[in-house]
């Protein structure tokens, strides 16, 4: 996988993630989350900035392990790479948006608990121990190759 074009966000869940299916059966889990930049002034205080809100799309047991883990308000840290993608509405007008694909998805660990259950990969595990993580992360917690398209552009 290229590395030009990597992105590491945390933050919190705005909703509750949507799972949905591709008409392939491919599980594709949509949610957006907010990130708060905050920063020192002159006196050393700390100030909240500028809140930024980006979608996050998630792909197969990804998706499906996010949509059961994840509730509006979990912080989390997403890595994946960004993808800028085009549509055309029913009236005909053309949109644009620019969307995290998620490779990693994982409860932020700075201010909460969470437990970790290994769920067993789709077909078995494989002998060099292959498994994918399901995370349980409680609410306020502080390789997604994508074959087809994400499901009604928005």
């Amino acid at each position: 996988m290229a590395t030009d074009n990597q992105v590491t966000l945390v933050g919190n869940l705005t909703d509750d993630p949507e799972l949905r299916y591709t008409p392939n059966g491919a599980a594709v889990c949509k949610f957006r989350m907010a990130v708060n930049r905050r920063f020192q002034d002159q006196n050393g205080q700390w100030k909240d900035g500028e809140t930024s809100y980006f979608s996050i799309n998630a792909w197969r047991t990804l998706a499906e392990n996010a949509a059961e883990s994840l509730t509006r308000g979990t912080r989390v840290i997403v890595a994946g790479r960004l993808n800028y993608r085009t549509w055309e509405n029913q009236d005909g007008d053309k949109r644009s948006a620019i969307e995290v694909e998620a490779d990693e998805i994982a409860p932020s660990l700075k201010w909460a608990t969470a437990s970790v259950t290994r769920q067993a990969r789709s077909g078995g595990a494989s002998s060099s121990g292959d498994w994918g993580e399901k995370v349980a992360a409680p609410v306020g917690a502080g390789g997604t190759e994508q074959e087809e398209s994400p499901i009604d552009g928005g």
